[in-house]
């Protein structure tokens, strides 16, 4: 993809409710005030997950749902797609991949938002093992599942989804990433996406400021002005 282009249609991957909007909503609320089109598609519904203390474990993928949805109404995403994989307990398996390059055959986005998947024990939280398969399948189905028609053939010979190949794939929670986006202007918005999760953030006394430390010390390892907020990614070139 040339690095002048500018995509029409992006794909957001994740593993749980939240992990978009700690790694990335910023970036996404750039995007769609810039107009793209932009897809959430969550492999779990996070029903192992942390929730209130009277609700039963039985409604927490529903209730996880509902936050995320509302999450991704603050940065402008719409189209939120829950894969429904059991939370804790994903592999970067055969099924994963065919599940997300499903997604990528229906969305043909030009660029893809994908976790990392690294084990980084300095930041062990970020190295969650779902965040690590569901990263490592994203990959394997950008290149070389969902443009290859004889991988996952049930795709195009039973729903006849026609390979698609994405150009630009963006990583986040990477220990080197190497590309900044300012998100100073919409840094209200990444606030919003987080407090929609209220059953996930009670723990967090500051949660505005933790933030804002993060995305500071983003943009001053990445070379912006002394002040601005950023989020940060590597950025591979997968045309």
């Amino acid at each position: 993809m040339p690095e002048a282009s500018v995509p029409s249609r992006i794909l957001v991957v994740a593993a749980h409710p939240d992990d978009i909007d700690f790694g990335a909503a910023g970036t996404v609320a750039t995007w769609t005030d810039a107009g793209i089109e932009v897809t959430y598609a969550i492999a779990t519904s996070g029903e192992a997950g942390e929730a209130f203390p009277d609700t039963p474990r039985s409604q927490v993928g529903a209730l996880r749902e509902a936050e995320q949805t509302a999450a991704a109404k603050s940065v402008g995403v719409s189209d939120v797609r829950f894969l429904h994989w059991p939370d804790g307990r994903l592999t970067p398996s055969l099924e994963l991949r065919r599940d997300l390059s499903r997604v990528i055959r229906q969305v043909r986005p030009e660029r893809i938002l994908i976790p990392s998947a690294e084990l980084n024990l300095a930041r062990i939280y970020a190295s969650h093992p779902d965040h690590r398969a569901v990263g490592e399948a994203a990959i394997a189905a950008v290149y070389p599942d969902a443009r290859n028609p004889w991988a996952h053939t049930e795709l195009l010979e039973q729903e006849g989804l026609e390979p698609w190949t994405v150009g630009e794939t963006w990583v986040m929670s990477m220990t080197d990433a190497t590309h900044a986006v300012d998100i100073t202007d919409v840094f209200d918005r990444k606030v919003a996406a987080l407090q929609a999760h209220a059953s996930q953030i009670s723990g967090h006394s500051d949660l505005e400021g933790m933030l804002r430390t993060w995305g500071q010390s983003n943009a001053q390892r990445l070379g912006l002005p002394e002040g601005r907020i950023a989020e940060a990614f590597q950025v591979v070139d997968t045309r």
